[in-house]
């Protein structure tokens, strides 16, 4: 789409009514003509643009594609967003961002796909990633914190993913340690960071994530670990996928800066109460072994889980999966 198209849309959703051709010449810098041009270009792409005399041009209704202009339209940030790229079809969302931040790209640039043919989730296993139903993104943010405590930044990412969904859907999502973010107990959305480092300090940090909108039943893997859903399916209608992209960005955006000026604090405090562990028991696994079961006790500053014991000890557990009981 170009970019003076774009500027089109922006001034709709701004206006919230009638634009007229002079006003949009005006601030575009171009004839009527190319206005009207413009105007062709967004009926051809499916935007329903009513034209009036003496009135001018109003938006009545927007195709569902994500494309840089669409996404832009919805941005409230300051960092996350400032740059936005979008390939349309990619392997993955996460590499095509680790290249371009060893190329330099700057801190809160974006790289989202309306579909990835090796999407990537935890532990190397693969993310089923179908075109033109939900949202695969990938954000490139230079912390000036410790390797050690990039993981922090996966759990802001799930505060961000919850806070975007109920803000789109009215739903009511949970958080699995470490990574996962639930609807009524299914998968609904999937985190994976990659971070390039020294010994003393952060290159950069890719925060990836994977949120299932539209999704129907049958366009799930028959073969998936753990139940998933999408929005659609639990909300019973579809998700505008540029509007919660935007959605999800601004709160990425409002989260990173506070975790920057604040630390992890109010991070992990709303990350506990959003668990679908608080207060409540629980068991952890390694495989089919039991590793231990307790009460939840929440986590700790590098994002382990912490378990309460009968005998009063807690428990820290790096990695095994969890169950709630």
């Amino acid at each position: 789409m170009h970019q003076k198209a774009g500027t089109i849309l922006r001034l709709f959703r701004e206006q919230g009514g009638f634009l007229s051709g002079e006003s949009i010449s005006r601030e575009l810098n171009v004839s009527r003509t190319a206005v009207w041009k413009h105007i062709s270009a967004l009926r051809e792409a499916g935007y329903v643009i009513e034209a009036v005399p003496s009135r001018g041009y109003h938006l009545l209704s927007a195709p569902d594609i994500l494309s840089v202009e669409e996404v832009q339209a919805h941005l409230r940030g300051t960092v996350v967003g400032s740059r936005l790229v979008y390939p349309g079809e990619t392997v993955s969302t996460n590499t095509d961002a680790f290249r371009l931040a060893e190329q330099g790209a700057s801190e809160g640039t974006v790289v989202f796909a309306d579909t990835q043919s090796g999407g990537k989730g935890r532990l190397g296993r693969r993310w089923s990633s179908p075109p033109g139903v939900n949202l695969y993104c990938s954000v490139i943010l230079r912390p000036k914190i410790m390797p050690y405590e990039a993981p922090q930044l996966t759990f802001l990412s799930a505060v961000a993913v919850a806070r975007a969904i109920e803000r789109s859907s009215g739903l009511n999502p949970q958080i699995k340690w470490p990574n996962d973010v639930l609807l009524e107990g299914k998968k609904v959305a999937g985190l994976l960071n990659e971070m390039s480092a020294e010994t003393d300090g952060i290159n950069f940090v890719i925060l990836g994530i994977g949120v299932n909108l539209n999704m129907t039943a049958v366009q799930f893997p028959t073969d998936l670990r753990h139940p998933a859903t999408s929005l659609l399916l639990e909300g019973g209608r579809p998700v505008d996928r540029a509007r919660y992209a935007a959605l999800l960005f601004n709160e990425l955006d409002r989260l990173y800066a506070e975790f920057l000026l604040r630390g992890f604090g109010p991070v992990r405090e709303e990350w506990q109460v959003r668990c679908n562990a608080h207060g409540r028991n629980l068991i952890v696994n390694d495989g089919d072994r039991e590793i231990i079961s307790g009460r939840f006790a929440g986590i700790d500053e590098d994002g382990a889980l912490l378990v309460g014991r009968e005998d009063g000890t807690t428990e820290r557990i790096l990695s095994g999966d969890v169950r709630v009981i």
